[in-house]
Order: structure tokens, then sequence, then C-alpha cells
């Protein structure tokens, strides 16, 4: 039976749809599943090797040798020195190539934290530089923050295979990151995941929980404190788009809070 016009017409309009989006076979074979996407084998064997291998202790010292380290730095070009220097956090002699502290205005009303540098930041040095921080950024910009804001993380090496860093490594650098605090004294903390959020408000809770509240980070020693809030990492938008919203949600309270805060310095300033 011949087929009508439009009937012809219809199957090479769907025949261009196909042909637009990459189709360039009818069937194979055999059939295959496109939603299932095999890693090659040394990737599978990084993955398998570091979910297995348990992150070697650090020192029992490290922490007491990070603290005076810290301690001597009276400014944040002097921590990220003191940082290089510091060898007692087991991350830097499991791969990375350098030590990676910070990036963004050093006098930023905004302390932005994430876990650990990944394999753009160890190679070129800075945090949040690979696409989960290019997609931070842009998310900064559209609120207003991009030169507020100065970004670091709760570990400064490299984890192997981009793994979480342990509670371990991330007490070995945690004077590091209190000591950023201090020298900063910003008007808000912005926590950038789960690990990010535990390590600094020492806390158990899951980052669904946290998300979106406000929390004090107050230091033990000295009167630097500031209200920090938990968000989703940009990482894992990246593989869950549909959660940017709650992120965006949580930069404009950021963004709500710096201008009350720049209103009331304003108004104090005004009645001295």
């Amino acid at each position: 039976m011949n087929a009508q016009p439009h009937e012809m017409a219809a199957v090479e309009s769907l025949l261009a749809f196909w042909r637009d989006a990459g189709v360039d076979a009818c069937y194979l074979d055999a059939p295959v599943d496109h939603t299932h996407v095999e890693l090659p084998p040394p990737a599978k064997a990084v993955q398998r090797a570091t979910a297995s291998v348990a992150p070697p202790p650090c020192r029992d010292d490290a922490a007491q040798e990070a603290r005076a380290l810290a301690a001597s730095a009276a400014t944040l070009q002097d921590l990220a020195a003191a940082i290089a220097a510091f060898e007692g956090c087991t991350l830097r002699g499991l791969g990375a190539t350098q030590s990676v502290f910070a990036r963004g205005n050093p006098n930023a009303p905004v302390l932005v934290i994430g876990e650990a540098p990944g394999a753009e930041e160890d190679l070129k040095g800075q945090p949040f530089v690979g696409k989960a921080g290019q997609l931070l950024d842009r998310m900064l910009a559209a609120a207003g923050l991009t030169d507020k804001v100065f970004i670091t993380n709760t570990v400064f090496w490299r984890p192997p295979g981009n793994r979480t860093p342990s509670p371990q490594e991330q007490a070995a650098c945690t004077p590091f990151v209190e000591r950023t605090f201090a020298l900063l004294k910003p008007k808000a903390v912005l926590l950038l995941g789960a690990a990010a959020a535990r390590s600094v408000l020492q806390t158990e809770d899951g980052i669904m929980k946290m998300r979106g509240q406000w929390r004090e980070w107050r230091l033990n020693e000295g009167a630097v404190s500031a209200p920090a809030m938990p968000t989703l990492h940009p990482a894992f938008l990246l593989r869950q788009p549909q959660a940017k919203r709650q992120v965006w949600a949580d930069l404009l309270a950021l963004a709500v809070r710096l201008e009350g805060e720049s209103h009331l310095s304003a108004g104090i300033e005004g009645e001295r």
C-alpha cells in the first residue's frame, strides 16, 4: 500500500529529528543500555583502591604543630606560607602536588569553606576552579556576592581519588581553618557540603537537616564568632541540578543578611 503525502512528510520529519539528535542507525545486532556507563578498568581500580584502603592516620602531634604554625601567622599571606610548610597532614604524601589554600577578597565579609581540593585545584593551586567551582562562581555572581567572598577548604591537599577527607585529616588542618576565620573576621560563613559543615560546627547532623539554617561558629580562644550557614556542595548540584533551587534560596538569605548587617553598621556610624 502506498503511503499518503502527509504520512511521508511526518516520517521525514521524524527521521530528521532523530538525525539531529545524533541517531545514526535504526537498529543494532543486540540491544544497548545507554543509561549504564561503564568506567574504564583503570578508573574502576582507582575507585576500589580508594574505597577499600583506610586513610593512613595523621601524627598524634599534627594538630599541635598546625596550631603553632597558625598562631605565628599575622596575615593571610603568612598563613598560606605556614600551610605550605606543614607536613603533619598525611594527604600531603598521598599524591597531592601542592598545597591549595584560598582565593578571593582578603577583606571579604563572607568566608566560604568547602571540603577539599580536587584535580583542577591541585593543578592550579587554588580552591574551586573546576566545574563545581565555576558553578559556584556563577551562583555567587547572580546573588551579588562575587567580591564579597574568601574561599578555602577544610583540608589543603587533594585526597586520592577525590575522596572525602577523613575527620582525622580535617582535624590536623583545623587550626589553619580557625586562624583563617580569626584573621578574616567575616560577618558570615557559608559551609559547602556535609564534610565542611560537620568539621566546622562539630556535629553529626546530615546536610539536609542543616542546610539553610543559621548556626553560630565561635572559636574557643578569642572573641571571634559569626553566623554560619551550611548548604549543598556545588559538586552535588552538578549531579542533581534540581537542587539548585535550595542553594539559590540559601545564597539569597546570605545576601539579605549581609545587607542587613551593612545597614546596621551604617546606622551605628551615623550616630557617632
